[in-house]
């Protein structure tokens, strides 16, 4: 979810046309996977109707929980989401003074708000048939802040705990009205993207569950700067709209049913995920491709039709990619959502197996925003839904391992320096674009990245939970090497999918994989970088303070110096050439705040590089890590090509204000 900021700048000077266009023929069935992934907590079974008329949501649900703790558990816990749209007063709503990444809500029109309403709940057992109706126990709670306003989460208190291994049934029926789309969820005109829409059940963490000591439930309220946090199930949607309208959805598609009132039903299957999402509307054109056992299906706008390919291409790109350096994506269809011009707020957006992206119309080939908004939610089937991190507490682990690997998959497919434009003589490489937005900063110290994330500082939520964990990933890996640290990201993978992991997890594949290395010389743990980066704010800064040369008999002493200027440590290396092309690799530990090297040569020392490979990302003054004891004989290109490079960050820095 990160690139909106960048592809709205775009939108917002390409003039843009909507033509009607119809979706003609019914949608094809395709087949469902039915080998269980994940521990499969609970299953839906979800009837649901949309009225385009009235932007309304009838539906009824059955869940199956099971107890996967050796608690008797007493309440249960769900989220509302719709509710966060429900009036001025919600959590969400006070947080983020109504707008999300550029996009406000219009509070003079009605039809702008939504919300969900939980008509009713009975428990049902299903041997004996008997039931019973808990409706009248429901609670609202809000357990992150007591706004009392906030409607986003309820408990309800069972009359019979549900014992270690045991299943509940309940059955639900619920109403919402969609609000018009400013942040992910909702309608703009007949495009409608459903996120967050039902009662989901929250997770209950037992004992030994990330940082839980006892067993508790983990059922936050809806945050401006968070996303969501789900266990695993299956979901079998029967999805119900106008005729006219094209459907797609999280999972596979079993069939559909015409009706006779002018409408249909599609019915759904999606397993071992998350969350369930769907799009509907009358105007798509839908793309297919495949890779391997995968169907990969965009669906354009009629507008974008043109730059359906660009979306199969980079979404192709990124399956390959991370099947190869994290695991295998195990699902068998990914779909991408083009959505409205005038629905951007539901653009760039990730659920299982189906993502939003966005673009507009005239988008030039050289300006790769679409492909950068596709990799990057595709990305997102890893972290947030295959590992399904806790995006409420550790959203970092989500964001920034996304954000890590869009620019290694954009710049390795489409070019280091060029990535993300290649266009008119703007050359921009996504790593070092990620990298801008933290080294620019005007405080890089404001905060730690771990915590509560709608308890960090407002102003910095991309910089501290996208940008600079990508930026000290890249850095972790360029002290590791890459084929150590795609060793730590594989092993990570394969032995924390589908059990939620936490930051201390990560931590020990780090050092359980640096450890058994030959000639490990990070020391017995690497503690001490996540000490300063993940749960610290240190900053990096490692400046080529000065070269000096004294005649000394045939030849020179040389002294190097340099300095630490930030409070981060880390090791560093420096790369010294002499007039004759002699080339020397320094290292230190980076500790002390200075550290003068001297060498004897027969040639004078030339030039001095800090860290020449470019191991360091985080280090946020590029311009002092080098120095030269002869100024280049055009001193005027010297100039021009800082000035250069400033104008350049300039440039990043503005686009994301936008």
């Amino acid at each position: 979810m990160k690139n909106r900021l960048i592809l709205m700048s775009w939108l917002l000077i390409v003039p843009v046309f909507l033509p009607a266009f119809s979706r003609p023929g019914p949608q094809p069935a395709r087949p469902a996977s039915t080998r269980p992934l994940s521990p499969r907590i609970a299953s839906y079974r979800i009837q649901v109707r949309l009225d385009p008329d009235t932007r309304r949501l009838t539906g009824r649900q059955t869940l199956v929980w099971k107890n996967p703790s050796g608690d008797l558990i007493r309440e249960l816990q769900f989220h509302l989401y719709l509710n966060a749209f429900r009036n001025e007063e919600s959590t969400f709503m006070r947080e983020s003074g109504g707008q999300l990444r550029g996009e406000y809500i219009d509070r003079d029109d009605r039809d702008a708000f939504g919300s969900i309403d939980l008509l009713s709940m009975t428990t049902r057992d299903p041997a004996s048939g008997r039931t019973e109706n808990l409706t009248g126990r429901i609670e609202f709670i809000q357990p992150d802040d007591a706004n009392p306003a906030d409607r986003t989460v309820i408990r309800v208190p069972l009359s019979r705990p549900v014992g270690p291994g045991e299943s509940i049934t309940l059955d639900m029926a619920f109403r919402a009205k969609l609000p018009r789309i400013f942040a992910r969820t909702g309608f703009s005109r007949d495009f409608y993207l459903v996120g967050q829409w039902f009662p989901k059940i929250g997770v209950y963490e037992s004992a030994g569950t990330r940082y839980a000591t006892q067993g508790r439930w983990n059922c936050h309220q809806f945050h401006a700067h968070s996303e969501f946090y789900a266990d695993f199930g299956v979901y079998e949607v029967d999805i119900t709209t106008p005729k006219a309208y094209w459907v797609e959805a999280t999972g596979v598609m079993q069939g559909e049913t015409m009706n006779r009132d002018g409408t249909k039903t599609l019915h759904y299957r999606a397993e071992d995920v998350i969350d369930f999402a769907w799009t509907a509307s009358p105007h798509f054109q839908e793309f297919t491709d495949r890779w391997r056992h995968v169907t990969v299906r965009a669906l354009m706008q009629p507008e974008h039709a043109a730059q359906a390919r660009r979306h199969l291409d980079a979404a192709k790109a990124a399956l390959a990619y991370l099947d190869k350096y994290v695991g295998r994506y195990p699902y068998p269809v990914l779909t991408v959502v083009d959505p409205s011009i005038h629905a951007m707020g539901a653009a760039g957006m990730e659920y299982p197996t189906f993502i939003t992206a966005g673009t507009s119309w005239g988008m030039p080939a050289g300006i790769r925003l679409p492909e950068q908004v596709t990799i990057h939610e595709f990305a997102h089937q890893y972290f947030m839904q295959m590992l399904a991190t806790n995006e409420f507490e550790e959203a970092w682990m989500d964001e920034g391992f996304t954000q890590y690997y869009e620019g290694r998959i954009m710049d390795d497919t489409y070019g280091r320096n060029t990535s993300v434009a290649d266009w008119l003589g703007l050359r921009v490489g996504d790593t070092e674009l990620s990298r801008s937005f933290y080294a620019h900063l005007d405080h890089p110290a404001v905060a730690p990245t771990f915590g509560n994330v709608w308890q960090l500082p407002d102003a910095y939520y991309g910089e501290l939970i996208y940008f600079k964990p990508a930026t000290w990933l890249r850095t972790l890996e360029g002290m590791l090497g890459r084929p150590v640290f795609d060793e730590v990201m594989r092993t990570y993978f394969e032995r924390w999918k589908f059990k939620h992991p936490n930051a201390v997890n990560f931590i020990a594949v780090v050092n359980e994989v640096v450890g058994r290395r030959p000639g490990n010389r990070f020391g017995p743990n690497l503690n001490w970088f996540f000490d300063q980066f993940l749960y610290g704010d240190a900053v990096c800064d490692y400046e080529l303070h000065s070269v000096a040369n004294q005649r000394q008999g045939t030849g020179y002493r040389s002294t190097i110096t340099v300095y630490r200027r930030g409070d981060a440590v880390v090791p560093v290396e420096v790369l010294v050439s002499d007039e004759d092309g002699r080339e020397t690799l320094l290292h230190w530990d980076g500790k002390a705040r200075s550290r003068t090297f001297t060498l004897s040569r027969p040639a004078r020392i030339r030039s001095a590089r800090v860290d020449p490979q470019r191991k360091i990302y985080l280090d946020v003054n590029l311009n002092n890590n080098s120095y030269a004891v002869s100024p280049p004989t055009a001193p005027a290109a010297k100039y021009a090509a800082r000035l250069m490079f400033w104008a350049q960050n300039w440039m990043q820095w503005l686009s994301a204000l936008v």
